[in-house]
């Protein structure tokens, strides 16, 4: 899950982006209202997590310009007003969710979360392929009963993989949504993680390499 953090507190917005990334989420930071306009514009986020009193844009302005022009991007307003009108305002301008500071990253955590699996159609709360088993909600996997020791980066591409359903996922999208901005994309960090992940899954081999594409999740035995 990749988050984009709009909150011109910098110390806070410092500590939710660790914390965030401790719980395996790729973050970026956005201080001011027109970088986080810019970056939800040049990359692709799941989740805003937009403070409504911004500089420079204003969140009210930036929830309404993401609900309109990218609707795939789920909004969770943050602010320090916890009446009834401003939470309906919010909600009026594309807001999925509203958080009122101040509030325990466990609690931001569970609505991110919960945003990110939303269209149940899409993604399902848990996800199957063949002897494969993954909750993105518990952070658990499984194959074949048995319980998988991932690293965050490797559940976060087995989850990617799962979602697609068998079709191909490339290295750059890995990157675009595993990963944050300050990867390299010439690095082969996801190369390597789909190595450590195989090892990981075991025999039989459930994850194909399509050369020059990217790759994806086979039934074992298929070729």
């Amino acid at each position: 899950m990749r988050i984009l953090i709009a909150e011109d507190e910098r110390f806070l917005a410092e500590a939710l982006g660790s914390g965030l990334r401790r719980e395996g989420m790729a973050v970026d930071v956005a201080l001011d209202g027109h970088e986080a306009l810019r970056r939800v514009t040049v990359a692709a986020y799941d989740v805003l997590v937009l403070d409504r009193d911004l500089p420079g844009i204003h969140g009210d302005e930036i929830a309404a310009v993401v609900a309109r022009d990218h609707p795939e991007v789920r909004i969770l307003m943050l602010t320090a007003a916890a009446r009834l009108q401003d939470k309906v305002a919010g909600f009026e301008l594309g807001a999925d969710d509203y958080l009122t500071k101040p509030f325990a990253l466990e609690e931001l955590v569970v609505r991110l979360r919960s945003l990110a699996r939303r269209p149940a159609a899409v993604a399902p709360p848990v996800m199957t392929f063949a002897d494969l088993r993954l909750d993105p909600f518990r952070r658990e996997a499984y194959r074949d009963g048995r319980y998988l020791r991932l690293t965050r980066k490797q559940f976060a591409v087995l989850e990617l993989l799962m979602r697609a359903d068998g079709g191909v996922v490339s290295a750059e999208t890995m990157l675009e949504k595993a990963w944050d901005e300050n990867a390299d994309p010439f690095t082969s960090a996801p190369r390597v993680t789909i190595s450590t992940l195989r090892k990981a899954l075991g025999a039989p081999d459930v994850i194909a390499t399509v050369t020059g594409v990217g790759y994806r999740l086979v039934l074992p035995g298929a070729s």
